[in-house]
């Protein structure tokens, strides 16, 4: 069965409510077939998983969902099993592939998105999705049980790519720390997902949305930029 997955590179764009620019792109993705969503919460570090369920819940009921999170009673595996869609939340990627292998949630999810489940990632919820989170900006503040994610993609992403570079600052940019990436990992293509853009993804079908372009970075290539009326399709068939 075809895959789908709305990979999104951040929750919310400068001045506007959570989720607020990526609500009619959900809403268009999931359709109305969908009914229940499962959350995964542990991205949160600096919030409870309740607070942080119920901020993602109070927008998917407003668009006509229903949100289950995956520390629900009932267990988080019979909350994958039972939901008709799966989102996984920002925060902090590593805390989250850690919980997500601690409690057995790696294969379950994987089966279910290989099955057609639709699956919703923003953040480090878009890393997840990629055979590891090696391309994450975020601090280890926790070591994981691993580093390899769902798989359920043949490429990395890094979300909120900027060629931005502070001003009298000596630290490597986002491109060049993708670089040393690819220099380990040299198999690999790494997208640039820039704030305010997302991957949809259909099958065998890529298409990117949003306003902005994201950039391809593959070892000993030219760096490459595309927009929204680009054909992606070549970053699924990754080496």
């Amino acid at each position: 069965m075809n895959k789908r997955l709305l990979l999104i590179s951040n929750s919310t764009n400068y001045g506007e409510p959570y989720l607020g620019y990526t609500r009619k792109y959900i809403k268009e993705f999931l359709g109305k077939e969908v009914r229940t969503i499962a959350f995964v919460p542990y991205a949160a570090v600096d919030i409870s998983y309740i607070e942080y369920t119920n901020m993602v819940s109070d927008v998917f009921t407003e668009l006509g969902y229903s949100v289950k999170s995956t520390e629900d009673i009932i267990g988080s595996e019979t909350v994958i099993e039972q939901a008709d869609a799966i989102v996984v939340g920002g925060g902090n990627t590593f805390h989250l592939i850690h919980m997500m292998h601690q409690k057995g949630l790696v294969e379950s999810i994987r089966k279910k998105v290989e099955n057609g489940t639709p699956f919703i990632g923003w953040s480090a919820g878009a890393n997840v999705a990629c055979p590891s989170i090696k391309t994450t900006n975020d601090m280890p503040v926790i070591q994981p049980v691993s580093f390899d994610a769902l798989s359920v993609v043949p490429f990395q992403i890094n979300p909120h790519y900027t060629d931005g570079r502070i001003p009298n600052h000596n630290g490597e940019s986002r491109e060049e720390r993708i670089k040393e990436f690819l220099e380990l990992n040299p198999g690999f293509i790494v997208v640039g997902l820039k704030e305010g853009t997302m991957l949809r993804i259909e099958g065998e079908t890529v298409k990117l949305l949003g306003n902005k372009t994201m950039k391809v970075f593959r070892k000993d290539l030219p760096t490459l930029e595309y927009d929204g009326n680009s054909s992606l399709d070549f970053i699924l068939k990754n080496s």
